[in-house]
């Protein structure tokens, strides 16, 4: 038997073959829709349920070192201006300061003293517009490394599916529209300690400072918003 008297007689073959028919004929309609309505918020969809995806990549905005004085702090101002026209186009949505450390205190050895280096804290900050955030870490006596971000985005709804929401609503916590533009503020400060000697002399070692190297990067969303398709339940 061929196809056509096949699926004269076989109900589940019919009902296969409609629906591939259906999708070959919505799919394309509903992506042309999307498509035509994406410039302009009216063409949006409502309130239902919507997939959603994104991409992080990053904007290289600074990088340096400072030996940075115990109890100092080093302020970094920068503007966006400094990017290319292209740069300044993307959906900026946070800034990602990354610091590595090393430990400059040397621990006096028994019997003047049997002391240990101690672990320094190292705060960064990041500040944009009415944003902020910052974060310690610590050498540990030895070698660290930490970062410190601010964002202003939803970031709960990257690589989930939304729902009760319009896909206007969820393009709002997702594109930053152009709030990424203009300044930043980034402040790296040191806040070293001593270890005090283990013997009945007492005494501390000299600790002024860590040398910091810091990376500024400003951080790019790429988002897709799709319909949820239940595909179990087709």
């Amino acid at each position: 038997m061929g196809f056509i008297d096949d699926i004269q007689v076989d109900r589940d073959l019919q009902i296969q073959t409609a629906c591939v028919a259906f999708f070959l004929l919505i799919f394309p309609l509903y992506f042309f829709s999307v498509a035509a309505g994406a410039v302009s918020p009216a063409g949006m969809g409502g309130v239902g349920k919507y997939s959603v995806s994104g991409e992080i990549t990053y904007i290289d905005f600074d990088e340096g070192g400072e030996y940075i004085a115990d109890g100092t702090s080093l302020t970094i101002d920068l503007n966006t201006d400094s990017l290319s026209d292209m740069e300044q186009e993307m959906n900026i949505v946070g800034v990602l300061v990354s610091m590595t450390y090393d430990e400059d205190e040397q621990g006096r050895p028994l019997p003047l003293c049997g002391s240990q280096t101690a672990g320094d804290t190292i705060t960064g900050s990041a500040t944009h517009l009415n944003f902020s955030n910052s974060a310690d870490g610590q050498n540990s006596g030895g070698s660290g490394a930490h970062e410190a971000s601010t964002i202003w985005y939803n970031s709960s709804m990257i690589g989930s599916d939304v729902e009760g929401l319009s896909e206007t609503s969820i393009v709002e916590q997702l594109d930053a529209n152009g709030a990424g533009l203009g300044d930043y503020s980034i402040e790296i400060s040191v806040s070293a300690a001593g270890d005090t000697c283990t013997n009945p002399f007492g005494g501390q070692n000299e600790d002024n400072g860590e040398d910091v190297s810091y990376t500024i990067q400003l951080i790019v969303l790429d988002y897709t918003i799709v319909p949820f398709v239940d595909i179990e339940n087709l």
